[in-house]
């Protein structure tokens, strides 16, 4: 399918799994893409296999005036802007409500909430002054709107924050014609950080994951790409303001379910 044939679409985080797995879905299906990220030289590389159909933009969208930079970069570009992929994000420290330093907790605000609204906002104006009837995807809360996450109150309090920023930005855009979504993956693989000789260790985590999880997988940054290309295409139209999870049915599970179980919930397969 090509469903983004002449269309143009910003994904920030762009460097990262998730986005440069999205930045290769949108082109695939005929996009040109603007990879945003703080780290140049890895959206610069991200990029770099696309040829004329990416551009690599080093902005840090926490910062009010590099987001509409990276907005109108794209416009200037490409011409238009059709869809976002409002991906940046960081996960931030983990420690108790108690001990989680305040300079911390204002850093995960700053990146995964304030970097979303002022993405959301640029993008937002430039669809509005120039007719565009588009779609914007948020990296929203993960399983952390439905699930606790102990010492995560930074990235949970944000995460959440994003789905209420989701819902009402969706509400004001729907004049236009344009529609606001959030996408909410439960655990993702990648192998980010992980060295080399830790390779067996992090293979062992991962399954003790996936059997945890009803669907007895871990999902792959690709899985993301496709559910957050649906969301942004025209297949879609009739969706907005919806905070979409995609978890393998983890947060369906609970003590009740198997309470002596390694994995579960406790289910085979019928022969």
């Amino acid at each position: 399918m090509k469903r983004f044939d002449n269309k143009v679409v910003l994904v920030t985080g762009g460097a990262g799994a998730i986005g440069s797995a999205a930045v290769r879905r949108f082109i695939d299906e005929g996009a040109r893409v603007s990879v945003v990220d703080l780290d140049g030289a890895r959206a610069a590389q991200v990029a770099s296999a696309f040829g004329d159909t990416a551009l690599a933009i080093t902005a840090d969208v926490s910062d009010a005036a590099a987001a509409q930079q990276a907005v109108a970069k794209t416009v200037e570009a490409f011409g238009q802007l059709d869809a976002v992929f409002n991906n940046a994000g960081i996960s931030g420290k983990v420690a108790p409500v108690h001990e989680l330093p305040v300079e911390e907790w204002d850093l995960i605000v700053r990146i995964n909430l304030r970097s979303m609204f002022l993405v959301l906002q640029a993008a937002l104006k430039a669809m509005i002054a120039a007719g565009t009837e588009g779609s914007i995807v948020n990296m929203g809360s993960s399983m952390a709107g439905w699930d606790v996450l102990s010492g995560g109150a930074g990235y949970a309090s944000t995460k959440h924050g994003v789905i209420g920023l989701t819902r009402v930005a969706a509400l004001d855009a729907a004049a236009y014609g344009i529609r606001v979504n959030a996408i909410c993956p439960g655990v993702i693989e990648t192998t980010l950080g992980v060295p080399a000789n830790d390779r067996a260790a992090y293979a062992a985590g991962i399954q003790r994951f996936a059997d945890r999880i009803p669907l007895r997988r871990i999902g792959q940054p690709e899985d993301v790409a496709a559910a957050v290309a649906f969301l942004a295409s025209d297949e879609a139209r009739h969706i907005t303001g919806v905070d979409w999870l995609m978890d393998g049915g983890q947060t369906l599970q609970s003590f009740a379910n198997a309470p002596d179980a390694g994995a579960y919930p406790r289910h085979h397969r019928p022969n």
